[in-house]
């Protein structure tokens, strides 16, 4: 549901008062007649900057889930760097290390035994693969397309912006009297990535373009269009098939040393499609297809369906914490002065629906799920080769996704983790003996699933039960019956069976303990101070098989099924330790209370409870509510959230203990510390999953429903004072708008979706309603109701 407000003038004069009163009303009146409308003007939204960049950390992303490119905006020598999801390197292939089951009982033995040590030497030798070479498994770029232009230097009147309002890049500038424009989307609809070069004045585009890849790159010009192909990672990978073509009006062109020439034009029009063989098919035949489609709809017309169908998905929520309209100062420049000591509610708001962007550019149904750098890499062999990190990072990806009304893109997440089974089951017999499925810290597009290399984060079979709180929590926002029946709960009661199998007692305690594993990927020191990694029990493990047994018997319960497997879980999670609080106060990482070897960690992994999970909370546990707040003010104390998607946790920590200062600081030392100039978050180097935390943290700021009520403004800072949000979900289907005042609700409006009970609260101020599917139910300040239809 969409409410409409006043996106002006904020001030406390009488006109302006009696002004919003109107325009509120004028919006209610409307709402009663709409499920939704779209709000009556946008809210500037735009990254710009008013000089080129040569580095590809300045750059601006556009992107339509699988074709991407990183625009540099330099006129006289423009390096556009192109992406395709599905250009990886490898293949898929088991690299288990085989018979791992029959060490468990020695390895174990010596955990208990306290001998972390001696542990740890033989799960590397028995447990662990060897790690595959950096860039065996890699996502790579496609290419770089290179647009050159000699003369245009000392250019006047310069800009470069990506408006998030239309998905959309453009450069402009003028030489010699003549204004120069160029434009660059990604289309979903049309699976082509469009450029144009324009100019006020005719015969004034000259330029030339060429594509570089590498030395094993197939590459033909026919007529205008140039094609290239390549078996990628020297023949163990994909093979691609691309082409770029280049319209002209007027002027002249020919192919020399292998660049396509373009003299006087009076305007170029660039369509570019890729497609590999990862999912099957003739990736040269499919490229062509997706070419032709294209050529068949002019610039005006390819534009109109991109922008339509990637409005339906941003403007479905607003945020307005300032009343700037960013154009005052680049986007480089207004960072700055905040990492100078300045504050800036309008680049938050920029930077939460660049998040959102984000989202829409590099995650649609039908595609792979965002890596560690979405779509956007630059070179052959990224970081930890922009894989799938599973012990938080691609997690930390779509915690946003529901909340902020983009439940598609959430898909690609959700499909990737059922493609987890095959490979996953393999693991779990051939190095545990286990039935169901697992996979440890890392994956990629062939979804491995073995540990590999150092225990610190190798030796770590959870990732794919923390990967299953996803397709519950998309149930909990969808309540999809179907989807829950035939997919979803398949994948959770198949994870949860491997920890049935998995699970032993501790014979001090006599209580279930997973092990070996550690707590992702920090270390301790033993009695002996000597630094160990891997113990039986940690924290983070039995947080996670809680709640996966949890949802595993509330799907079944849902559906009517399985009650006797449910018994199982049942017992089990009886058997299980509580949570405990160590001797200081804080919750404690391991089974024993060990003393940190990094106790500034940027993984702070125990607390998953807390945060993703909704294991702890205010009202239901105090004492470990209160624990978990020590445990996160420690990290911090000693240096912890150094790292943009640490810091990106954070923020998600103090809005669930619901300390607004502290998490407004903390989206404020992301800013300071760990932002690029172009907004995107920085490990270092560059992780997407910052970007996306940092949406979900404000989200929680503003609205929560872990706990089993909507809670609105449970943690809202005294900084962003008045404001106002749209469209933001839920859990149980209700999407929420709402508008504060001098940091008081001032008007909410919760549409129905699926007709179920609504617990709202706000402050210390608690109701229940009773809905029908499409109600729309409005309320003031005290949350009584103005009216409803």
């Amino acid at each position: 549901m969409k409410l409409y407000m006043s996106k002006v003038n904020r001030t406390k004069n009488r006109y302006d008062i009696v002004k919003r009163m109107i325009l509120f009303l004028f919006g209610m009146l409307f709402l009663c007649g709409c499920n939704t409308i779209e709000t009556k003007e946008d809210i500037p939204l735009k990254i710009w900057f008013d000089q080129p960049t040569s580095k590809w950390n300045e750059g601006l992303p556009i992107g339509n889930g699988s074709l991407g490119a990183m625009i540099y905006g330099a006129p006289a020598q423009e390096v556009i760097c192109l992406n395709e999801e599905t250009i990886w390197s490898g293949e898929k292939k088991y690299h288990d290390k085989k018979n791992g089951y029959k060490a468990l009982d020695e390895i174990r033995q010596l955990l208990f035994d306290g001998q972390y040590v001696k542990a740890e030497r033989v799960v590397a030798e028995k447990l662990l693969s060897t790690r595959l070479p950096s860039g065996t498994n890699a996502y790579q770029m496609l290419a770089n397309l290179l647009i050159e232009n000699a003369g245009m230097d000392s250019l006047e009147n310069y800009r470069r912006e990506l408006d998030l309002n239309c998905a959309k890049v453009s450069t402009s500038f003028e030489k010699n009297g003549v204004k120069y424009k160029q434009e660059y989307f990604s289309s979903f609809p049309d699976k082509v990535m469009v450029f144009r070069y324009s100019a006020d004045k005719d015969h004034s585009i000259s330029l030339s373009a060429h594509v570089e890849r590498t030395e094993n790159t197939k590459i033909e010009w026919v007529n205008n269009t140039i094609h290239f192909s390549e078996h990628v990672g020297q023949g163990v990978g994909v093979i691609f098939h691309a082409a770029i073509d280049f319209e002209t009006k007027g002027g002249s062109t020919h192919v020399q040393d292998g660049k396509l020439v373009i003299n006087n034009a009076d305007e170029v029009l660039i369509r570019i499609a890729a497609v590999s063989n990862y999912r099957g098919g003739a990736p040269k035949t499919l490229c062509q297809q997706h070419l032709d489609a294209s050529l068949t709809l002019g610039f005006d017309e390819l534009e109109k369906r991109h922008i339509a169908d990637y409005r339906s998905l941003f403007k479905r929520v607003d945020l307005h914490l300032s009343d700037n309209d960013g154009e005052d100062l680049p986007t480089d420049k207004r960072l700055k002065l905040v990492k100078k000591g300045g504050v800036d509610n309008y680049l938050t708001q920029l930077q939460y629906q660049f998040g959102r962007y984000l989202m829409i550019s590099s995650s649609r149904p039908g595609t792979l799920p965002a890596n560690l750098q979405g779509i956007w890499v630059n070179g052959f062999k990224p970081p930890w080769n922009s894989d799938y990190h599973i012990n938080i990072n691609v997690q930390m990806n779509y915690w946003m996704a529901e909340m902020t009304n983009l439940s598609e893109c959430h898909q690609p997440f959700l499909d990737f983790i059922g493609d987890l089974r095959q490979m996953g089951r393999i693991t779990a017999k051939e190095t545990y003996g286990c039935r169901g499925f697992v996979a440890h810290h890392t994956s990629d597009v062939w979804h491995n699933t073995f540990g590999f290399e150092r225990a610190r984060y190798g030796m770590w079979p959870m990732g794919a039960a923390w990967c299953c709180q996803h397709l519950y929590t998309h149930y909990e926002f969808t309540e999809d019956k179907d989807y829950l029946r035939t997919y979803a709960y398949p994948v959770m009661k198949e994870a949860a069976q491997f920890f049935v199998d998995f699970m032993v007692p501790d014979p001090k305690t006599g209580l279930l303990v997973t092990g070996p594993s550690v707590s992702p990927e920090n270390s301790f020191f033993d009695k002996d101070g000597k630094m160990a990694t891997i113990s039986m029990g940690s924290t983070m493990d039995r947080e996670i098989i809680f709640e996966l047994f949890h949802n595993c018997i509330a799907s079944a319960d849902i559906l009517g099924v399985d009650k006797e497997f449910s018994e199982v879980l049942k017992t089990k999670l009886k058997q299980m330790p509580p949570l405990q609080i160590g001797s200081d106060g804080r919750l404690m990482e391991w089974v024993e209370e060990f003393p940190e070897e990094q106790p500034g960690h940027r993984h702070i992994s125990h607390l998953y409870a807390l945060h993703p999970s909704n294991q702890i909370s205010k009202t239901k546990t105090p004492k470990l509510f209160d624990a978990a707040k020590k445990t996160i003010e420690y990290r911090l104390a000693h240096g912890g959230g150094h790292t943009g998607w640490s810091r990106a946790w954070i923020i998600n920590f103090w809005a669930r203990l619901l300390e607004p200062q502290k998490a407004y600081e903390n989206i404020v030392a992301l800013q300071r510390k760990s932002t690029l100039p172009n907004l995107l978050d920085v490990h270092p180097p560059f992780q997407i999953d910052g970007n996306f935390g940092m949406v979900s943290g404000v989200t929680e700021m503003l609205l929560q429903s872990h706990d089993g009520v909507v809670n609105i403004l449970p943690a809202l800072p005294r900084e962003w004072a008045n404001g106002f949000v749209e469209g933001i979900m839920a859990r149980k289907g209700f999407e929420v708008s709402m508008e504060w005042e001098d940091g008081k609700l001032k008007a909410l409006v919760v549409h129905s979706k699926l007709g179920n009970t609504l617990q709202l609260q706000y402050g210390h101020i608690l109701k229940s309603y009773d809905t029908q599917k499409g109600d729309v139910l409005r309320f003031n300040g005290d949350l009584k109701p103005s009216d409803a239809s």
